[in-house]
């Protein structure tokens, strides 16, 4: 018999409120609009010698702050083909064809995605807890899930394994 654990984070506090737009093919992009996006984490992996796969309160935590970073920000993709996005130290310009929005630079997230979908940004969620957990707690896991809710009951979920 195989037996297989992982760890469960789905927390109340583990929300952020952001704005963002998105594009689709054949150059269509959304208004700027924002959600209010939940986030949950699952974490796979062998017990470790206190008998548990990743320490509850370091994953949390970690979690906590990545969802921080996101909280009341204007989430931009610098990935995308078509989407020009510029800081200069006090704001950020982002445009879209004819299309010119500036935000205050400190109250955007810059994020390494060619779109701001719930998808991507349960891949950078994702990719940001395996760095903090690293950096936490010496070990980075090989396998875990991110589910953001961008919409009660529509979820993106990203699954990264050996990171």
């Amino acid at each position: 018999m195989t037996e297989t654990y992982w760890v469960r984070i789905a927390k109340d506090n583990l929300v952020f409120s952001a704005g963002h737009f998105i594009t689709f093919a054949g150059g269509t992009c959304e208004r700027v609009h924002g959600h209010n996006y939940r986030v949950e984490a699952e974490i796979f992996g062998p017990l470790d010698e206190n008998h548990y796969v990743v320490d509850f309160i370091a994953a949390r935590d970690a979690l906590a702050q990545i969802v921080g970073e996101l909280d009341h920000r204007m989430l931009l993709p610098t990935a995308h083909p078509q989407i020009d996005v510029v800081a200069d130290g006090k704001e950020v310009t982002a445009k879209f064809e004819e299309r010119r929005w500036v935000f205050p630079q400190a109250e955007c997230v810059l994020l390494p995605v060619p779109n701001t979908t719930t998808e991507l940004l349960a891949r950078y969620v994702g990719r940001r807890l395996l760095d903090l957990l690293q950096e936490r707690t010496g070990v980075r896991p090989q396998h875990l899930r991110i589910a953001i809710d961008e919409n009660y009951g529509q979820w993106g979920v990203c699954e990264l394994r050996g990171e």
